[in-house]
């Protein structure tokens, strides 16, 4: 038995050809795929950033190529003459560090973001509900859940934001705490708004307040995320009752003025306000920072806490690959383990022929009563149990090692387990 993994991710393949890949409903393409007889279980895992199939096979050569059939044609259109060249490939130990790498996020884009965990226990479940996922990669998936909660609560790796949005957010609540009875004023209605105002909602934000040069826009976002929307001329009043501002929008000139702040301050009576500029050019004049009660940080500034995030999660994530390689080595010693058990079946098996076949003969010309008849079974039993507890045990210990192999074969060739008699005539 093999374990195989073939997939593409963000870093081997464009978005376009992940796009041309990607699986909603995953049961039908693996109902197929474990239909023939090269894969006998497989679990397929498509998100944003990556495409994967982890498959075991008796037949490795036949399943490999049925894997690459499965991309070229299954998941793709038959029309993808380069995609082998955006394919990644593992096999036993590297697909199973790959699997436990994947599910603990330290092989994401973004490394700790936790949404991966989720996606990879979708995948197993919608495998183990349409019959593709078997006892052995349900054992490696298990692993892999077990592997992905150690690392995210052995180390730091998921404490510290990286994208903007979310610095923005926890800046906010270095200031102000508790963010459910804070209002927030989003200037412009861009990409960048629309993830800072996703962020600040899962943070438990109350009211929002969405002000556009084009109000259609402001008031599309805002019906999306149950704000209000608004004009620019309307700035002045809702600077005014913003405890949060953030803006991204364009022009040429900052829209946010000293003159906005300093009435704001007055009507407040110097509550505080907290402004993320993540405009390019600025949207804020810089001379806002000179009131005492603002708190102003441009893109600069979250961009430099997003990369000492960033790099803190890295050395993080050392750690995290000490506690994968130390839960693969455990799921790969359970694998090989399983290696030894068609030899010890296979010896038990001619041991225990030879047995009662010499005891049949022996018993025979013995004349014994029933119960001596039993006496003797169940001493030959106990003798051979002795015997053989050693060397089997010793096998299954062997079996775990990647030298175990050499045990195997030299107990199937000692005991001349491969001539496919278990009978024992010789």
């Amino acid at each position: 038995m093999k374990i195989l993994l073939v997939g593409m991710n963000h870093r081997s393949a464009p978005v376009e050809l992940r796009e041309r890949l990607a699986v909603e409903d995953l049961a039908p393409p693996l109902r197929k795929l474990v239909s023939g007889g090269e894969v006998d279980e497989a679990v397929l895992l498509s998100t944003c950033n990556r495409v994967e199939v982890v498959a075991l096979s008796r037949t490795p050569d036949a399943a490999r190529d049925r894997l690459h059939s499965f991309f070229r044609r299954d998941l793709g259109d038959g029309n993808l003459p380069v995609l082998s060249e955006h394919l990644y490939e593992f096999a036993d130990s590297e697909a199973v560090r790959h699997v436990l790498r994947v599910a603990s996020a330290l092989d994401s884009m973004v490394i700790g973001e936790p949404q991966i965990l989720g996606q990879a226990k979708d995948a197993y479940r919608a495998a183990l509900e349409c019959g593709a996922c078997g006892p052995i990669l349900g054992r490696l998936y298990q692993t892999a859940f077990a592997t992905a909660k150690r690392v995210r609560t052995e180390t730091r790796i998921a404490e510290r934001p990286v994208s903007v949005a979310r610095v923005a957010v926890e800046l906010a609540r270095q200031i102000f705490d508790e963010l459910e009875d804070k209002r927030a004023l989003l200037v412009g209605a861009g990409e960048m708004i629309e993830a800072a105002l996703a962020a600040l909602r899962g943070a438990g934000l109350g009211s929002v307040r969405v002000a556009n040069r084009t109000r259609e826009r402001a008031e599309d976002l805002a019906a999306r995320f149950g704000s209000t929307a608004h004009g620019l001329d309307e700035l002045p009043g809702l600077v005014a009752d913003a405890d949060i501002i953030l803006t991204c929008i364009g022009g040429d000139r900052p829209i946010l003025t000293r003159e906005h702040f300093d009435g704001a301050l007055r009507a407040r009576r110097n509550r505080p306000i907290f402004v993320i500029d993540l405009g390019v050019p600025r949207n804020a004049e810089s001379e806002i920072n000179a009131f005492e009660n603002v708190y102003l940080y441009d893109i600069d500034d979250l961009g430099s806490v997003a990369d000492d995030n960033a790099r803190e999660r890295t050395r993080e994530a050392v750690r995290g690959e000490e506690i994968v390689a130390e839960q693969q080595q455990r799921f790969d010693g359970w694998f090989a383990a399983l290696r030894a058990v068609p030899t010890i079946r296979h010896l038990r098996s001619r041991v225990e022929s030879i047995r009662g076949r010499e005891v049949e003969r022996t018993l025979g010309r013995l004349g014994l009563a029933a119960s001596e008849e039993e006496a003797v079974e169940a001493l030959t039993r106990s003798i051979v149990n002795k015997i053989l507890h050693a060397p089997l045990s010793r096998l299954r210990q062997e079996a775990e090692r990647e030298e175990g192999m050499v045990y195997l074969e030299a107990a199937r060739a000692l005991f001349d387990l491969d001539d496919g008699d278990e009978s024992g005539e010789g």
